[in-house]
């Protein structure tokens, strides 16, 4: 509990430094799964999350990209585009496992587009970041990357240990930080962002970054397994926000509060699933596809991303899109009621996969699998995300607060594209071209100096 009440010190102190001038440090937590009411309904006993949105900037919703998947949706959190533009379009390449390679979407070098990180090393500044999505190989001066566990291997974190830089950090933080680390360390278990928060206070405090980038997974982890209000799920937020405390009061030990921004950020809300939707059986049925997807010979399939599924067409055959219609068409009228079908012009407002023909979007409750056998309909459970951005559920969530940002303000509606702009204002970097917007309101106005 000391942990909870001293954040509460940390931030009340840090409001009165929060003069009109640019941070020299910003901290940008991602909270995986994270949901505007942990901060606005105190029953989640969310603490820290709640005292920051009654002193800084707080968002009512913030609207996702599509589809409300974890690795695009990270990627537009530190480019302020949209997927089309960076380039990561889901969180696993449709591609042939050949053609995806041994790191698919985890590795940088895939982005497109700049990032803050890049920004952030024209400026000569220096960064960190802690198991942020696509982040093997990027341009960050002390990097955990969150590149995949490997359990075919006698020590599953090899290749954390491998791809971290500079090389030893890994093991460099196990030894200040954490201990000595396993497999179910760092598996989402409600220990894992424990962890990941113990390695960001170390960065933080050895190395007073001015950028750090830090992704918290716990919440994402649980919600799958038993929808949004599992009681696993209210043990990861309470979790998650211990944990935010330890970051924040880590920037009090490294003597940076009073020139610091903080950032919470999310990338998808959670949907609870009573029913599963097999779009690929349809096509299966007409010898389209078979069961091993874009692994063996197809015409068409279906590429599910938990409440959407995008329409992948070889060479752009017209006479297999003109069958594939034909089986949507011929679909029960009570299974079309599950979903709705997305033709290419709206996928284009959102950046969608240009190679991508159509997509379905499921009502709520509903969700994608990728079986090519039996029923298309199937019970389900848990929850997921994916689904398109336009209900309150699949929202997720914005806190700021600290140095260069405005107090006690509201934001109705926000998306993920517009965070990319506040930190490049923070900081005084130099990107352009965004997809998102700034909002002047949200920095902190000049103050008159009294003699």
């Amino acid at each position: 509990m000391k942990i909870f009440f001293k954040t509460l010190a940390i931030i009340a102190l840090t409001s009165f430094h929060a003069l009109a001038q640019r941070p020299k440090h910003v901290v940008i937590i991602s909270i995986d799964g994270f949901r505007p009411e942990f901060y606005k309904d105190p029953s989640w006993g969310a603490f820290n999350l709640q005292q920051i949105a009654a002193k800084g900037i707080y968002a009512d919703a913030v609207r996702g990209i599509l589809p409300t998947v974890t690795y695009p949706s990270h990627t537009t959190i530190i480019t302020g585009k949209f997927p089309a533009k960076h380039g990561i379009y889901y969180n696993d390449p449709f591609e042939t496992t050949e053609q995806a390679g041994e790191l698919r979407y985890t590795d940088a070098r895939r982005i497109k587009t700049e990032t803050l990180w890049d920004a952030a090393h024209k400026k000569g500044l220096t960064t960190a970041s802690v198991l942020w999505p696509v982040s093997v190989n990027a341009p960050v001066d002390y990097n955990m990357p969150d590149a995949a566990r490997n359990t075919k291997l006698a020590d599953p974190l090899q290749p954390f240990r491998r791809w971290s830089t500079p090389a030893g950090l890994f093991e460099e933080m196990e030894q200040n930080a954490t201990g000595h680390l396993y497999n179910a360390d760092l598996d989402g278990a409600l220990n894992t962002d424990d962890n990941l928060a113990r390695m960001a206070a170390y960065l933080i405090e050895k190395h007073k970054p001015n950028l750090i980038t830090v992704h918290l997974v716990c919440v994402d982890h649980m919600a799958h397994g038993e929808g949004r209000l599992g009681p696993d799920v209210k043990r990861a937020v309470l979790g998650v926000d211990h944990n935010i405390g330890r970051i924040i009061e880590a920037t009090q030990r490294a003597g940076i509060q009073d020139s610091t921004a903080y950032l919470i950020v999310g990338d998808h809300g959670f949907v609870n699933i009573h029913t599963q939707l097999a779009p690929n059986v349809w096509l299966a049925g007409a010898g389209l596809v078979g069961k091993k997807l874009q692994n063996a010979d197809w015409k068409a399939q279906f590429f599910q991303q938990g409440g959407t599924a995008f329409l992948y067409v070889k060479d752009n055959d017209v006479k297999t899109l003109k069958t594939v219609r034909w089986l949507l068409d011929a679909v029960p009228t009570a299974q079309k009621k599950l979903y709705r079908i997305i033709e290419r012009p709206e996928l284009d407002k959102w950046g969608v996969d240009p190679k991508v023909t159509l997509a379905l979007a499921t009502i709520p409750g509903v969700s994608f699998i990728n079986a090519t056998e039996g029923n298309p309909v199937k019970p389900g459970n848990g929850g997921t995300h994916g689904h398109y951005p336009n209900f309150p559920e699949i929202s997720t969530g914005f806190l700021a607060y600290g140095v260069g940002l405005a107090k006690e303000k509201i934001i109705h509606e926000m998306g993920l594209e517009d965070i990319a702009p506040i930190v490049n204002e923070l900081l005084g970097l130099d990107m352009k071209d965004f997809d998102g917007v700034l909002y002047p309101g949200l920095l902190s106005p000049a103050e008159k100096k009294v003699n």
